[in-house]
């Protein structure tokens, strides 16, 4: 198990670096669009967007204390942003807000499971390494960074935004998201041995390491990766740590409502569970949970109102007693 290092005069558990967009969710869609014609969605939610934000709002609810780091307009798509982490207490105090630049968007188009997106990267794209303040390193344990591919300049530097963090005596994390150009252009042989978990999802285990089986790409990362978590879908998730691979079977929701950011549900959970110092058996079952959660309601943080309501549906809906 990662040592977690508690030190007692960070004001924060966790400092999450990413993107900040809406996202405009639109649901019973019965066909793909196709060009020059027109579809109807019977259902649309407009709600906080980004990996990013997700993770943070969704990690906070569950107990960890958040702050957020990144770049947004003054304009009504920020305040949404804004008024959405505050309303889950999650500090936006390390937020550049920016008259010169637009808040990023995304249209999502939910095929229950499935979906299919388009996104306007906005303010996301010029926020970078120099633009985050050395309190903010500081003033927390642990460093989580999402979606790296949205984040042209943040992409630049990211072997250095972990050595960063590593200085300041944190751990880290890394859920990279899928690249939208299908270039992978990153060094991640020096940037995963920085890495204490690597959050991928099994598709973009296969387009990092070229691989086209779980174990296989797993079996790649030894000695590069201290500790892999994949998302699998329905099919639950796989751990790989010192060589050695485990699989964790999903919770099941028969009645799903949506699985937008059911993966960065999933971190919320694992990482929840780690800095509280649980084992890593443990934090896959809560990251297993925190995805299922997820597709109880729609919209990405629906289900995370509050902790009480989580443990609520733990228990009524998967059985689960959640330990904290």
């Amino acid at each position: 198990m990662i040592d977690i290092l508690v030190i007692m005069n960070k004001k924060y558990g966790l400092l999450v670096v990413g993107e900040l967009n809406v996202d405009l969710i639109l649901n019973e869609i019965k066909s793909f669009p196709e060009i020059g014609t027109e579809i109807i969605a019977n259902k649309m939610t407009v709600s906080l967007g980004s990996s990013s934000a997700i993770f943070a709002s969704n990690i906070s609810v569950l107990g960890t204390k958040t702050a957020f780091a990144g770049m947004m307009g003054n304009d009504n798509f920020g305040q949404l942003v804004l008024s959405s982490l505050n309303s889950k207490k999650v500090s936006t105090e390390f937020i550049d807000i920016e008259d010169n630049q637009k808040t990023g968007a995304s249209i999502a188009l939910n095929y229950g499971e499935d979906r299919a997106m388009v996104t306007f990267p906005g303010a996301m794209k010029h926020y970078s390494l120099q633009d985050i303040p050395l309190k903010a390193f500081n003033s927390a344990r642990h460093l989580h960074l999402s979606s790296l591919f949205l984040q042209d300049n943040m992409k630049k530097d990211v072997v250095e935004l972990f050595q960063k963090a590593k200085q300041a005596g944190m751990t880290t994390s890394l859920d990279v998201q899928w690249d939208p150009e299908n270039k992978w252009d990153v060094d991640f042989e020096k940037l995963l041995p920085l890495v204490d978990v690597f959050l991928p999802n099994k598709s973009e285990l296969f387009a990092i390491t070229k691989m086209s089986e779980v174990e296989r790409g797993l079996k790649y990362l030894t000695g590069i990766s201290s500790i892999v978590a994949v998302k699998l879908d329905a099919e639950g998730s796989a751990l790989f740590e010192n060589g050695k691979i485990t699989y964790h079977k999903a919770f099941k929701n028969n009645n799903v409502k949506d699985a937008i950011g059911a993966g960065d549900s999933f971190n919320a959970g694992f990482i929840s569970a780690m800095l509280k110092g649980y084992d890593l058996d443990y934090c896959m079952n809560m990251g297993n949970l925190m995805g299922a959660i997820n597709t109880t309601e729609r919209g990405v943080t629906g289900a995370f109102n509050s902790m009480d309501d989580v443990k609520q549906k733990a228990k009524d809906v998967f059985g689960f007693e959640i330990k904290f």
